[in-house]
């Protein structure tokens, strides 16, 4: 499907769009838009969207429809998510949106090449397929998807590529959260650059 999609982002696979607020990382508890595009070959196990990864599921969806409505909502704030998003070309999306005055938001794997005009990138690194190098110095912020002990490793080897300013973020895996999360309290209080990110989300059961 991805070879029919306009390489210029004015048709993108649409899986789901929604007004709510958003439940993790930096950003958690702001009024937002949400967008999830079909398509994704990064594969984790414990994705919680695993229909979102066939692109062929979900209809080409104009962009400038797409930019009408996120402009309905009174939240000026769009989160672009997936799948993977940036496996598309998403300047023409997020100018549209901009030019409405709308904030834009991505969470992005960092598996494929930067594009689109952002006002925060959130980097999430997966195992399953490691993000660009290119990618960690434009993240805003990291968040890392801790699932066993080993992953706080991992998380610091990102945490040396990103900019001195990007916000650090250990996320609990959700089916794992009451195992995990008491580990990640005692890692941010011995490492305090790190903060915890929860899934609020969930607890308020919310989309």
């Amino acid at each position: 499907m991805k070879q029919d999609i306009p390489e210029d982002g004015t048709l993108l696979p649409l899986m789901e769009e929604f007004y709510t607020i958003q439940g993790e990382g930096f950003n958690t508890g702001k009024a937002a838009y949400f967008i999830r595009l079909g398509g994704c070959d990064v594969g984790c196990h414990w994705c919680d969207v695993k229909e979102s990864w066939d692109a062929e599921m979900h209809p080409l969806t104009a962009s400038d429809v797409i930019v009408e409505n996120a402009d309905r909502f009174p939240g000026k704030a769009v989160v672009i998510t997936g799948g993977e998003p940036l496996i598309y070309n998403l300047d023409y999306l997020t100018n549209k949106l901009k030019e409405r005055g709308i904030l834009t938001f991505i969470e992005t794997s960092g598996a494929y090449p930067l594009s689109g005009n952002w006002d925060w990138i959130c980097l999430s690194p997966k195992k399953f397929k490691a993000p660009r190098p290119d990618i960690a110095p434009f993240a805003n912020e990291l968040k890392v998807i801790v699932f066993n002990k080993s992953d706080f490793k991992w998380a610091e080897e990102y945490a040396a590529m990103v900019s001195p300013g990007c916000k650090l973020y250990l996320q609990p895996e959700w089916s794992k959260s009451k195992e995990i999360t008491p580990l990640i309290i005692d890692y941010v209080m011995a490492n305090p650059k790190w903060e915890i990110s929860l899934q609020t989300h969930k607890f308020l059961n919310i989309p």
